[in-house]
């Protein structure tokens, strides 16, 4: 019979303290014996009823509670793990310089357990000075720390600091406790490879005001810009009106239309040693480009545009690959029946020579524009090699373990 073991979920004051409820959750009907230790300002954003059925236990905030039995000090005693999602900015920077002002930062300091923290914050304070050295602080003391990814935040703000799926973090959490090494830390396996990606949608302009565009927002380009900087690359990332902010740490190229990136992707692509293109490009652009305002005064009631084919840059960029470079392009298709989107892609994959495509079915609610995407990841010969499926970072990794362990010596 498996013998539970004692997991301590922290959860502070974020937004996105209410996942952490199937964190939780997901441990209990692992069959573990789980504690949740939240701070007082966590317990403002979910109460402690919901906490208290999921778990199975009391719920703990307060530093003074519970005295005679020196609780403080007895929760990470007993531990085996502790897991803190969210993590805001605050925590990390009180468990940087070990403080320990509540019973979450006490219990931490009082135990010997593996320490998984989720991050979840705004683009900006995640990418903040004093954040970043705090968080390699503690990856230094072998804190695991898993994300956090691109998505939408509170309000409309959309970016890096959106708190990992539930079931990455329990995933990760339960590798850290396996004793698995560096469990959650991206393997530096790109480390001075130069790793080129376009990211985002071309716009074809009309005229001075208007423009034929698609729905992509950018962000599994930026994903996979942002793990593959976190894996050591080198990465430029070439950004075709994004909806979301490119990731620091990165070299990033503004481009407008398909001509725009196909001139910046050709001035960096002989020095990539690998080139990922998860823009969606317009296959065609208007043939007369305005000077002026298109007036529908002027126009009537129809108005008739002569397009014309874009260049394929994916093709042209397999047709140019060097020995040893590695090319991955992406298939966006509505088709819903499975088979016939693998054919499609394989179709695709054929034409235009890549390494790999990365197919995934795109819709009015889904691909485009959300957090969450599922891919097919098929070779040159239409073999598929991965399938993937999560937050658009965790398809982000996946593609990029591919490219590695298949491709680069």
């Amino acid at each position: 019979m498996k013998t539970a073991r004692t997991i301590v979920v922290g959860i502070t004051g974020g937004i996105a303290a209410y996942k952490a409820v199937n964190i939780v959750r997901a441990f209990v009907l692992n069959g573990d014996s789980v504690h949740v230790v939240a701070t007082p300002a966590a317990l403002r954003f979910i109460g402690k009823p919901t906490l208290e059925a999921i778990s199975r236990h009391p719920v703990y905030s307060e530093l003074y509670e519970g005295v005679a039995e020196v609780r403080h000090v007895a929760i990470g005693q007993s531990a085996d793990l502790i897991v803190v999602a969210p993590a805001t900015a605050n925590t990390i920077a009180k468990l940087a310089a070990g403080l320990a002002d509540d019973l979450l930062g006490n219990t931490i300091l009082a135990s010997t357990a593996p320490l998984v923290i989720a991050p979840a914050m705004h683009t900006e304070m995640w990418n903040h000075a004093a954040t970043v050295a705090n968080i390699a602080t503690l990856r230094s003391r072998g804190v695991t720390v898993v994300g956090p990814g691109v998505g939408r935040l509170t309000g409309h703000d959309v970016g890096a600091g959106r708190m990992e799926e539930p079931d990455t973090i329990v995933a990760v959490a339960m590798a850290a406790l396996e004793g698995t090494p560096d469990a959650g830390q991206p393997e530096q396996d790109l480390v001075n490879r130069r790793i080129l990606i376009s990211a985002g949608g071309t716009r074809e302009p009309l005229d001075p005001v208007r423009f034929l565009g698609n729905r992509s927002s950018g962000k599994q380009g930026v994903a996979l810009a942002e793990a593959a900087r976190a894996r050591g690359g080198l990465v430029t990332l070439v950004a075709c009106n994004l909806e979301v902010p490119a990731p620091d740490g990165v070299h990033v190229v503004q481009a407008g239309s398909a001509r725009d990136l196909q001139e910046a992707l050709s001035a960096s692509a002989a020095s990539a040693d690998v080139i990922i293109m998860a823009a969606a490009v317009a296959d065609y652009r208007p043939t007369d480009v305005r000077s002026e305002k298109i007036k529908k005064e002027h126009t009537g009631d129809t108005l008739t545009l002569e397009l014309v084919k874009n260049p394929d840059i994916l093709a042209e960029l397999s047709a140019a690959c060097r020995p040893g470079q590695v090319i991955v392009g992406f298939a966006a298709e509505t088709e819903s029946d499975p088979d016939r989107l693998l054919t499609l892609g394989r179709e695709k994959v054929t034409r235009k020579g890549c390494d790999y495509l990365v197919v995934n079915r795109v819709g009015w609610s889904e691909g485009f524009a959300t957090d969450r995407n599922t891919v097919l990841l098929l070779d040159r010969h239409g073999v598929i090699v991965k399938e993937a499926s999560g937050s658009k970072m965790s398809v982000a990794h996946r593609i990029l373990d591919v490219v590695v362990q298949t491709r680069l010596p």
